[in-house]
């Protein structure tokens, strides 16, 4: 059981940090291309390998239309949902004022959680998640806000994104114990595939610039970024949240988005050259300390396992 949660633990911080490095490269590829036409080609790009992967390993998976159904709604909720809402939603409103929204993720995912899944937090870890959502915020606050008025449609959209990855993390956990890791990444890719390209061509046809939707992918930085967004930050990560969440509860695994938030602190001021503010550090050291306390209980039952087994 102990090796498990090293496992667990280990995918979700391989996660953590793949997530906080990609907003580097998200920087990079909108340089070239709008929002849409950089999730149609990362997600073209996951699921090429997904599916050469697939055909180079060729592990015994069988795809029914009955699994088809039972993995669509996990599928709708994480990539489609959340980066269709989040795109959207980034029209209408701030980055800023996005982040200290989706910095809730994990507070929802725990009562969400105690409903439908029956998972219990006892009112430490409770404490533990508002101090790593707060150190979020308080560094989104201090940083400064664009200045944009208040916008009702983009608070809506982010939220909407916010309970899509809340309540993937909530239905992951049944499904990734009903189903091979290797087959839900790879439907969940598939539907990103269908649905983010299906958006994208469509806005084309409509403007009538379809000609150009491929035009970036002859940019070396451009296809250096979403190489990186499609392999790792689509493909490995959805396999990695798949399988911390097969064995971490719900509201453990979801904290560590914000370990991904400082990460990408952290390489804005290694690779951007920003400034590293005595905020980033308080907020930094909320995030971590609310991540450590929100998952010491797991490693406590695991220790206990294991002396009673010695026994």
């Amino acid at each position: 059981m102990k090796q498990h949660l090293i496992k667990a633990y280990a995918a979700a911080l391989i996660y953590a940090c793949i997530i906080g490095f990609s907003f580097l490269f998200v920087t990079i590829a909108l340089e070239s291309a709008d929002p849409l036409d950089v999730l149609a080609h990362r997600f073209t790009i996951a699921f090429a390998a997904a599916t050469l992967i697939l055909a180079v390993k060729r592990p015994s998976i069988s795809i029914r239309w009955s699994d088809l159904l039972k993995i669509m709604p996990l599928a709708l909720l994480y990539p489609t949902g959340f980066f269709v809402f989040q795109t959207f939603g980034l029209v209408y409103t701030t980055s800023s004022e996005a982040g200290m929204i989706q910095a809730t993720v994990p507070i929802m995912t725990v009562f969400l959680a105690s409903f439908l899944l029956r998972e219990r937090s006892n009112a430490m870890q409770k404490i533990a998640l508002i101090v790593s959502s707060a150190g979020v915020i308080f560094m989104l606050l201090m940083g400064g806000m664009s200045g944009a008025s208040f916008s009702l449609i983009g608070i809506t959209l982010i939220l909407l994104s916010t309970l899509c990855a809340a309540l993937y993390n909530i239905f992951a956990r049944s499904l990734t114990k009903a189903y091979s890791l290797p087959l839900l990444t790879y439907v969940m890719t598939g539907f990103g595939f269908i649905a983010f390209n299906g958006l994208s061509i469509g806005s084309h046809l409509a403007e009538g610039t379809l000609s150009s939707w491929l035009a970036p992918m002859a940019e070396p930085r451009y296809l250096l970024s979403v190489l990186y967004l499609g392999i790792l930050s689509s493909l490995v990560t959805s396999f990695m949240s798949n399988y911390a969440l097969s064995v971490l509860e719900a509201a453990k695994m979801s904290v560590f988005s914000h370990v991904a938030t400082l990460i990408t602190i952290v390489a804005g001021v290694l690779f951007l050259h920003e400034s590293l503010e005595y905020y980033h550090v308080l907020g930094g050291i909320a995030i971590l300390g609310g991540v450590i306390v929100t998952n010491l209980p797991a490693a406590r039952r695991a220790k206990e396992h294991a002396s009673r087994s010695a026994l």
